[in-house]
This record gives structure tokens, sequence and C-alpha cells, in this order.
């Protein structure tokens, strides 16, 4: 009896569409976290070390943190969980925190160095949930490279076709990125940012799957 109650009550979820769970997405707390981590840090390098800078390798989870935080509102829309509109306007208030000036003055600088790249993290998930992009990723990157020296907004544009793509699915992009640091341009810190994004897209496969997956 308990049994067939159980799949009558399974049914009827299942029928009333996609469950609406409370996630708490990145939010000034979760930056300014950071932002004290990295003042906390140093920079400086270490002559008698190879490895990176301390504040550097927090600044690489700094970023991998937010492509992750981002891409979740992806994968939820996804899951039929937000509607366009509400993806959008969460991805906004995302964007909101994570392009702005931090207080400090001193940290200028480096934080830069971390929102140059999200500029096309954004772009690429506002073009994929407005479903107009192109998908040929080779001819995408043969233009990105080729106009980025004389329009940067127009390689913006390009890169965030092949960072949509990749939200849908398609491989990219280490191949095309050039293997000499000192050689690479924008345009190559973009493609990073989208094969970033690819590793984002398959760690979280199984989000969503169950309650209190937010964090």
């Amino acid at each position: 009896m308990c049994t067939e109650m159980a799949k009558k009550e399974s049914k009827k979820a299942a029928e009333s569409g996609p469950l609406m769970l409370f996630y708490i997405f990145y939010n000034q707390e979760r930056w300014d976290n950071w932002l004290k981590t990295l003042k906390d840090s140093s920079f400086e390098v270490d002559p008698k070390s190879e490895e990176m800078p301390e504040g550097f390798r927090v600044l690489d989870s700094f970023s991998v943190d937010i492509t992750l935080e981002v891409l979740k509102i992806i994968r939820l829309y996804q899951n039929k969980r937000f509607s366009k509109e509400e993806a959008l306007d969460k991805l906004g208030q995302v964007e909101l925190i994570v392009m702005s000036s931090p207080p400090d003055a001193d940290l200028t600088e480096i934080i830069e160095i971390l929102q140059l790249p999200k500029l096309v993290l954004f772009a690429s998930c506002r073009k994929y949930l407005e479903g107009r992009f192109e998908k040929d990723i080779k001819t995408l990157v043969k233009k990105g490279k080729d106009v980025i020296e004389k329009d940067m907004e127009g390689a913006l544009d390009v890169a965030a076709h092949i960072g949509a793509g990749v939200i849908d699915g398609a491989a990219c992009c280490s191949k095309y990125v050039k293997d000499d640091i000192e050689s690479q341009t924008l345009f190559d810190e973009w493609l990073i940012e989208c094969e970033r994004m690819s590793e984002a897209i398959a760690s979280l496969k199984n989000f969503d799957e169950s309650v209190g997956d937010e964090d």
C-alpha cells in the first residue's frame, strides 16, 4: 500500500514539472572573501622555488571558482529550472559583482588580470542563452586571431561565439592557443577561458541532481 502511494506521489511530482530549488549563486560576500584572501597573499617570486607565487595561485583558484559558479546558472537553465529571462537576470547579477572595481586600489591591476578573460565568459553565456551563435570553431578562431589587433570588440564577439559553442558541446580550445606566452594576445586569453569553460561544464555533469548542490 505504502509502495503504491509512493509511486503515485512520485508520478504526481514528475507531472508537475521540474522542482524549483533554492540556490545561492555568486554573491558580494563570496567576492569580498576572495579579495581579502588575495590581499593577504604574496606575489613575490621566490628565486629558490619553481612554484608560482602564492598570490597567482590564489588568483587562479579565484578565476576557476567564478567560471564554475556562472556555468551553474547555465546548467540550471539547461535543466529547465530557469527560463531564459531568469538565467539572464542571474547572470547579470553575478557580472555586476565580478566586473566591479575592487575597493582596495592596490588590487586593481591584479583584478584586471582576472576580469579580462571573464569578458568572454559572460558574453558567451549570453550568446548561448539567446541561442544565436556560429559553430565552426576553426573558422572562428582564425577570424578572431585576424581581428584582435584592430577590433577588440569584434574579436570578443567572435570569442563569444566560440564560448557559446563550447557550452553547447563543441571541443575547444587549447590546441589553438599560442605556446609562446610572450606572443599570446588577449584573444588567446579568451580561448584559454573557453577551455576552462569546457572543463567546468564537464565537472558539472551531475550538478543539480539533488538538493544542496549549490556550493
